[in-house]
């Protein structure tokens, strides 16, 4: 229940970077309504990504501009997706009122029991999952479906290959390749092999023992790249006009991985091939195309581990580890 329903909320609060560690739950003011297109949120549910630990640890450093360079400029509440049901609403937002079940994702401010966000960073929730399944659905799920529709706009019959098929993205991916009708080639280690295939895949790749890049004898069409491992490597696997769409990767530097997918964009401009940058944004048309998805049966969330909400460092703490098959949720 609410520390206190009136104006104060639990929240996950940081006010320096670094590990998990210095996360706190921390009694902070419920948040309100600061314009007339947000949506205060009562959160049930929420879930990590990747870029949790990102911003935890200002790493990119460009994501300190968000924040504050040397340290948070104030105490931040991390967390981006979440799911629970509306409490009140701004006067020009018109798709959700009280009481409507919503999910939805922010920069920063999820890991809270109340979310404030603009009503074109939420959505309905799909009828057919729990609160806990639908929050794990917005960050990991628009990027996989911007890469596979709007990115590398995959058809019918193509050939596609999903290095990190059994992750947060990546499983999102293959289900929403698969609703398009493509042939979807997963790599994973052996401990997702089953999972891999269960979600849809036509064809699982051990990386532990087999290397795609150099056994595979036929190209695809599609690569999606999660891992950025061998990203050179990976466009001698493509057709002469195949698409390598880099996702995620190592951080460090300035830019992170966005680094390395700004060099193979700019070598592609010498190439037949092409590749795709993936930037995508949570936004409401994205999360509608997903809650259809999703109550038509065609993409389904694998939920790794759950968590309670005083847990929510240690979920952190797993996530950085890079073995999370699917997703992880926390219950609030």
């Amino acid at each position: 229940m609410p520390t206190n329903p009136n104006t104060m909320m639990k929240a996950v609060v940081f006010t320096e970077y670094g590990s998990p560690d210095v996360l706190q739950i921390k009694s902070m003011p419920k948040p309100s309504l600061l314009k007339d297109t947000q949506v205060l949120v009562r959160v049930r549910a929420c879930s990590a990504n990747a870029a949790d630990w990102h911003i935890l640890r200002g790493d990119p450093y460009a994501l300190r501009a968000a924040f504050g360079f040397f340290r948070p400029r104030k105490p931040t509440i991390l967390g981006n997706d979440f799911a629970g049901t509306v409490e009140a609403v701004g006067a020009k937002v018109t798709h959700v009122r009280p009481g409507d079940d919503v999910y939805g994702s922010v920069l920063s401010g999820a890991f809270a029991e109340y979310v404030c966000a603009s009503q074109d960073q939420l959505s309905l929730k799909p009828t057919n999952l729990s609160f806990e399944e639908a929050a794990a659905i917005p960050c990991a799920g628009i990027t996989a479906l911007h890469a596979v529709e709007k990115v590398g706009n995959v058809q019918p019959g193509q050939t596609v290959l999903i290095n990190g098929a059994s992750g947060g993205v990546g499983h999102f991916a293959v289900q929403i390749a698969k609703s398009h009708g493509a042939h979807v080639t997963g790599v994973c280690s052996t401990k997702n092999l089953s999972m891999v295939h269960s979600i849809g895949a036509d064809h699982v790749i051990d990386y532990t023992k087999d290397n795609f890049t150099v056994s595979n004898t036929k190209p695809y069409d599609c690569i999606l790249d999660i891992v950025m491992s061998q990203p050179s490597a990976c466009c001698r696997v493509l057709t002469p006009k195949g698409i390598y769409l880099p996702v995620g990767g190592p951080g460090g530097g300035l830019l992170g991985s966005f680094a390395d997918a700004l060099k193979a964009y700019f070598k592609s401009l010498f190439m037949s091939q092409r590749v795709g940058l993936v930037m995508a944004g949570v936004n409401r048309e994205g999360l509608e195309s997903l809650k259809e998805l999703v109550e038509a049966g065609k993409v389904k969330p694998v939920i790794d581990r759950r968590y309670g909400f005083s847990e929510i460092p240690e979920a952190v703490r797993y996530l950085e580890g890079g073995h999370v098959a699917g997703k992880l949720v926390i219950t609030v």
